[in-house]
């Protein structure tokens, strides 16, 4: 199982992860509210401000304080090294 950081200590799985977005578009609070609902909401943000969303293969959307480019570099990277 890949980890990767969505920050201050919180990981996710590397493989589980279908797409990140900005947390500031109305849709994208639209699908946060959503998952509230569900009970499939993850709050990562340890009470910072929510800069990306991420949405997972299991319908979950977990919360981060961590910038979306940041954290699609950290997959990015993830996968570069696994094929070496």
């Amino acid at each position: 199982m890949k980890l990767i950081s969505v920050g201050y200590g919180n990981m996710i799985s590397a493989d589980r992860v279908i797409a990140v977005l900005g947390g500031v578009s109305a849709p994208t609070r639209r699908l946060v509210g959503e998952a509230r609902e569900k009970g499939l909401l993850i709050d990562a943000t340890c009470g910072r401000r929510t800069k990306s969303v991420i949405v997972t293969d299991s319908e979950h959307c977990v919360l981060s304080a961590v910038a979306p480019e940041t954290i699609a570099a950290r997959i990015k990277e993830e996968d570069e090294s696994n094929e070496e």
